[in-house]
């Protein structure tokens, strides 16, 4: 969100990396040979002709929530940052529920009445129950219903992000919910109820939290937990920012200080210890927005990846001793191909061209293009943005939550873009709108991992509504085989929107598990061998995107192919393992130990 085009260079530290570059030399991306998945899968201009991919189900399953941002017309910067959306299965029933995080008033000595959008009540955290049920045909019956009260869930505080895992080993899932202000813990008591931990486990960050993770990183079962910052904001020193029309707009990164990320150590008996300065994860400061886990080196420890905005993104490269080193810069995804830091927001990592390793793609503001980063399949990245065909399409529009995924099963991931503006758009000004800055979401399909297509038109409800977009998460929230879309807008409706053609090819959807864990273990490499000698790779996770959290599932789509399959599960120790003839069409979960082991 890069308002006031402040950038930092990334060229200035470009003359401290030529002994680095002369050690690595050149690194040349050979363009990998595939063939599609057995079978003819779905072409262009099938999924063109194919009209409502996705239909909006918001209304018909019970979901009634409506984002409030707390404006009173001081454009005080927080308003333009929330919210994000959150899919956990709380109660253990095998379906996806759904938490939706709400804001709070802006202002000092204001009240509810004097927002320019007053809500219907005081607002609050949202939970919703999933109680899908089968119906007599087979069809799959979704239903949500509102358990917050019963929940005893209170969080009344400026909503931004979330993150889950079972941080105590108890075998539910619990909730970290970030703030403009204090965060919370809230953990799951196994009965459909959560208490608040925050203080008791060490976890008070009073600092603006957006996007967060929960990952460990000492490899000793427990989960810890990463919090990325913004910068500092207050009522004292707010001041107006102008439009380069002379116009009063909202203010940029660069109005306040960039605030450190916070790193806690899970001490294994409900409590944290912030390890933000020793592990030097606090030595570089910038306006972080997005956080992903991944291990990008190879070693087999978890990396943290950090989206910022105006500043260069930070690679976090796990050290095996609880420190970290940032190598963004050397690895080439610190900044754009031009060297310049943009406005990044959302993230997400996938196999996009079938080579077996992770690439990434970062959104970002309008007049920047969203930056696809190809993984040159040792940990460095090349901008390769425009080889993908993603720069043109993407210059007009502020990119907030986004995922690669495979929405038709195809085999192929997919990308969406969920956009809203953060200056106001003048041509809605002068049309007298209260909260001009409303942008269309956009659908790309991924052309044999060489080049993506803009599907928006053929994308039915999903990219229909022109909203201010922000948290996404994916996920199989029906579980009937393909991947479903909850969106949260600003000053807007959360939507859910179902997807209508991707359980038409075969698909097989993997939960992995530990003897030690019963809670989905995360993070580990899956491969799937096809007939035609091409490998799939798939990674659990539920972090990315934008302040959202997504289905713990691996949902593998295998168009036309028919057959049983093979698996290969790349576990975080080191181990692999063989999993055998697994039947496809249907969730599988798959247990360390339970295979073949190579």
């Amino acid at each position: 969100m890069t308002n006031g085009r402040e950038y930092k260079n990334c060229m200035k530290s470009f003359f401290y990396l030529i002994p680095w570059l002369l050690v690595l030399g050149c690194n040349e991306k050979q363009a990998p040979i595939v063939t599609p998945p057995a079978g003819k899968s779905l072409t262009a201009n099938t999924v063109t002709e194919v009209l409502h991919v996705f239909n909006d189900i918001t209304t018909d399953v019970g979901l009634d929530f409506t984002h409030y941002n707390g404006m009173t017309g001081e454009l005080f910067l927080p308003e333009l940052m929330g919210s994000g959306t959150v899919l956990f299965d709380f109660d253990n029933d095998g379906d996806l529920d759904i938490y939706l995080i709400q804001s709070a008033l802006m202002g000092q000595e204001t009240s509810l009445e004097d927002s320019i959008f007053p809500p219907k009540a005081i607002p609050k955290d949202q939970l919703f129950r999933n109680d899908l049920t089968i119906s007599e045909s087979g069809e799959a019956v979704l239903t949500f219903v509102n358990v917050t009260i019963e929940s005893g869930i209170n969080a009344q505080g400026y909503g931004m992000g979330g993150a889950v895992t079972d941080f105590n080993k108890d075998g539910w899932i619990d909730l970290y919910i970030t703030n403009w202000g204090k965060n919370q813990l809230w953990k799951n008591n196994g009965d459909g109820t959560f208490s608040d931990v925050t203080s008791i486990a060490g976890v008070e960050s009073q600092q603006w939290g957006t996007s967060v993770a929960f990952v460990d990183i000492n490899q000793d079962g427990w989960d810890d937990l990463f919090v990325s910052n913004y910068i500092t904001f207050g009522y004292d020193t707010h001041r107006p920012c102008y439009l380069p029309s002379g116009a009063i707009g909202y203010c940029g990164p660069k109005s306040g200080a960039p605030e450190p990320d916070r790193l806690f150590l899970n001490q294994k008996d409900g409590t944290f210890k912030d390890i933000s300065a020793i592990s030097g994860i606090a030595q570089e400061q910038e306006a972080g927005l997005g956080v992903l886990i991944r291990d990008f080196n190879s070693d087999l420890w978890p990396d943290i990846y950090v989206a910022n905005d105006a500043g260069h993104n930070h690679l976090w490269i796990n050290q095996q001793d609880e420190t970290f080193v940032d190598e963004a810069l050397i690895r080439g995804c610190a900044c754009n191909i031009n060297g310049l830091a943009e406005g990044s927001m959302g993230i997400d990592a996938a196999d996009i061209d079938g080579d077996g390793d992770e690439d990434l793609i970062i959104g970002h503001w309008a007049d920047e293009t969203n930056t696809v980063y190809l993984n040159l399949g040792n940990g460095y990245f090349e901008d390769a943005t425009d080889q993908f065909h993603l720069g043109v399409p993407s210059i007009g529009y502020t990119a907030f939550g986004t995922a690669w995924f495979d929405y038709d099963n195809d085999g192929w991931l997919d990308l969406f873009m969920a956009n809203g503006a953060t200056n106001f758009i003048e041509a809605r000004q002068r049309l007298g709108e209260k909260y001009p800055l409303q942008e269309r979401n956009q659908l790309f399909r991924n052309i044999d991992g060489k080049s993506y297509e803009d599907v928006t038109t053929a994308a039915g409800a999903l990219c229909e509504p022109i909203e201010v977009t922000r948290g996404a998460s994916f996920g199989d929230l029906d579980n009937d085989g393909d991947t479903d879309i909850l969106i949260s807008n600003n000053s807007g409706p959360a939507r859910l929107y179902s997807n209508q053609i991707g359980s038409k090819q075969h698909w097989l959807g993997i939960t992995l598990q530990t003897a030690e864990k019963s809670t989905p273990t995360l993070q580990c490499r899956i491969d799937v061998k096809l007939p035609d000698d091409r490998t799939l790779t798939r990674t659990p996770r539920t972090d990315g995107s934008y302040l959202s959290t997504n289905d713990p599932r691996v949902l593998i789509g295998l168009g036309h192919l028919s057959d049983n399959v093979a698996l290969r599960i790349y576990w975080l120790d080191g181990s692999v393992e063989l999993f055998n003839d697994i039947q496809i069409d249907q969730y599988v979960t798959l247990v360390k130990g339970e295979g073949t082991a190579e």
